[in-house]
């Protein structure tokens, strides 16, 4: 009877709603997704309530309390608000987990992993065959981190910046922030048939003063003959400390004024590509329609 029900059960019902709700909204049909959404209990990821949730465009909203509830929509959570740092929007993160196509046993690289929530899904996908390494620059989320996925015996969380940390052959290398340019220790990892979740950006200030990026997703895959790129969707993210040129930037900001983004095909790592043929050059590196 639901007025029998307790606390834990009705939540447990929340969560089976939310993760429905997500996967749909993803466009998402794998059930790991549901599983993982419905079993995570995203308030072990967050600071302690009452929380600060993202509403756009008008900002941060305060929830009413500290009721777990509130937490189960698809909006963005703060993390570390002062730097606009964020739990990020359930089904813009599920769409992009789902573009890696991470197999049962795979090794996966998270860069970005914030507080660990979406490591976790990433963790659930890779099953217990699999491997995954959650990568953090500020040392406090690191370290929340850390606490937060102990029981996921796959996961291992490093501190660092993740264009710098050394990384084993990996399948799967999800990139959570803002990157001026694909860091070459990342295409250096990859394996055969390896994918990588990339957005490619360029900086902004907010109306708080504060410096965010936007840009495009992009999905690159290693194959025999080199790389595929394709653009996803386009993003609004914090930036990635370590992974920003200033070359790289302004080849961006060229290339995004004169679209046909759609158009791109192909990620070389080289810079004499024929003009024709490239959506981007920058220095080392080059975005191809073929």
């Amino acid at each position: 009877m639901v007025g029998m029900m307790n606390r834990d059960d009705e939540l447990r019902i929340v969560r089976r709603a939310f993760a429905k709700q997500i996967a749909h909204a993803a466009r998402v049909s794998d059930p790991r997704f549901l599983e993982a959404l419905a079993e995570l209990r995203r308030e072990d990821f967050l600071p302690p309530g009452p929380w600060q949730v993202m509403r756009f465009p008008g900002g941060y909203q305060q929830t009413p309390d500290d009721d777990p509830i509130y937490l189960y929509q698809d909006a963005p959570v703060a993390i570390l608000p002062e730097k606009g740092l964020n739990n990020g929007q359930p089904s813009f993160l599920t769409f992009l987990l789902s573009l890696g196509r991470l197999r049962d046993g795979e090794r996966a690289v998270h860069v970005g992993t914030g507080t660990g929530y979406y490591t976790a899904v990433i963790s659930h996908l890779a099953g217990g065959a699999g491997r995954v390494t959650g990568i953090e620059l500020e040392p406090d989320l690191a370290a929340r981190a850390r606490a937060n996925l102990r029981r996921c015996a796959n996961v291992r969380i490093v501190e660092g910046d993740g264009s710098t940390v050394p990384l084993q052959p990996a399948d799967v290398i999800y990139v959570n922030a803002g990157a001026s340019r694909p860091a070459d220790l990342w295409l250096d990892a990859l394996r055969d048939g390896g994918r990588m979740v990339l957005p490619l950006t360029v900086r902004y200030t907010t109306d708080d003063r504060r410096e965010m990026t936007r840009g495009a997703i992009f999905l690159i895959e290693r194959q025999a003959e080199g790389f595929s790129a394709r653009c996803m969707s386009t993003t609004l993210i914090y930036p990635c400390a370590g992974a920003r040129d200033d070359a790289s930037e302004a080849a961006l900001a060229a290339a995004f004024e004169k679209g046909n983004v759609a158009k791109v095909t192909r990620l070389y790592r080289a810079d004499d590509i024929p003009e024709e043929r490239c959506w981007l050059r920058a220095p080392g590196w080059s975005l191809a329609y073929e």
